[in-house]
């Protein structure tokens, strides 16, 4: 299994509030290990890698993880709490 974070930078250049809690809350609690790859989303270039897997996975909110595995076509989860409950409590179980 592959989980992959895409998390959004703002035309501003500061990242999304939404992000930000959610980056902290893998924080708080240790997840981050089980990230394998964090993607940007940066709306000031439409051809990030980010911006690139929202557009081929037709995602419209950020952030967003994907869990790929083999054989399987790819899960979006744009709900941190559904994540951590169907995909994390498994993994670590």
């Amino acid at each position: 299994m592959r989980i992959t974070l895409v998390k959004k930078i703002l035309a501003d250049g500061s990242l999304c509030a939404k992000c930000r809690d959610v980056e902290q809350k893998l924080k708080e609690n240790d997840q981050e290990k089980f990230l394998d790859q964090v993607l940007i989303a940066d709306e000031r270039d439409p051809q990030s890698p980010g911006m690139q897997m929202a557009q081929r996975l037709n995602v419209q909110r950020a952030p967003f993880f994907v869990v790929e595995a083999e054989g399987q076509e790819p899960e979006v989860y744009t709900v941190y709490f559904k994540f951590v409950k169907e995909v994390l409590n498994k993994a670590s179980a």
